[in-house]
């Protein structure tokens, strides 16, 4: 995706969070256990702060967040974060210097990338927690999304922070996975320390197939999916093998 197609992205699930934020912000958000609609607002807003930061000091902050952040209502801090962010976004160029937890990509497009991933997913969290529908998911935002939780997050996290997955990973015998949608394929190889991802169907055999469109698919890896609501998704293989496969995405993404 082109970095003015993921800021476009960016603006319009940001627009529809804040609106389903302020219409219930007392209202239990069932995907974030614990949190009300009002911390899921406030989380997002010192999200797009700490990454401002990020940008322009060169590493992320640490510790974080402040204090003085528990006191703002959490539609103006929602607001203020957003219009900091995006502003910094508009004085720099992507492939600018960031500081950012991904080793391989240290710019700004890589914060542009993933706020509009950030906010794709708190707005359908905002969504689920107000009673209110669920609106679709481009598909080439949902595409890239999954590309990113699979590789960006859970990927790297194995080759990056293994000991986390320790518990997982290390009985494991051996696995395939195939994540199909619309267009767009992945295939992953588990085993003890090792989650390697790779575009593309392969072969298409495998122990675990996991296939769905865009949005769904988006939906069932980020745990995004609303009670007693068919999602569409279609998962072939033994329990066991798909219970490994969810296990290392909750941990790579917590």
């Amino acid at each position: 995706m082109e970095y003015s197609r993921f800021l476009d992205c960016l603006a319009a699930d940001f627009s529809r969070l804040r609106a389903v934020a302020s219409t219930d912000l007392t209202a239990a958000v069932p995907s974030c256990p614990g949190w009300t609609v009002a911390d899921l607002t406030r989380h997002v807003g010192e999200v797009y702060l700490h990454k401002t930061l990020a940008m322009r000091e060169g590493a992320e902050p640490d510790p974080w967040p402040p204090g003085e952040l528990a006191d703002e209502e959490p539609l103006a801090l929602l607001d203020r974060a957003y219009a900091g962010l995006t502003e910094e976004f508009a004085a720099r160029k992507p492939e600018d210097p960031a500081g950012s937890w991904y080793t391989p990509d240290q710019t700004v497009g890589f914060w542009i990338r993933r706020m509009a991933q950030e906010t794709v997913v708190h707005r359908i969290d905002a969504e689920l927690g107000a009673g209110q529908p669920v609106a679709p998911v481009p598909a080439d935002l949902a595409v890239d999304g999954i590309d990113e939780l699979l590789k960006v997050f859970v990927a790297y996290g194995v080759a990056e922070w293994g000991e986390y997955f320790t518990d997982i990973l290390d009985g494991s015998p051996g696995r395939t996975f195939l994540v199909r949608t619309d267009g767009a394929a992945w295939r992953v190889r588990t085993g003890p320390g090792l989650f390697a991802v790779e575009s593309g169907a392969g072969d298409d055999s495998a122990d675990v197939t996991v296939s769905g469109t865009p949005t769904a698919v988006l939906r069932r890896l980020w745990n995004r999916e609303g009670a007693g609501e068919p999602d569409g998704v279609e998962v072939e293989g033994a329990p066991e093998a798909v219970e490994e496969l969810r296990r290392c995405i909750v941990m790579a993404s917590q």
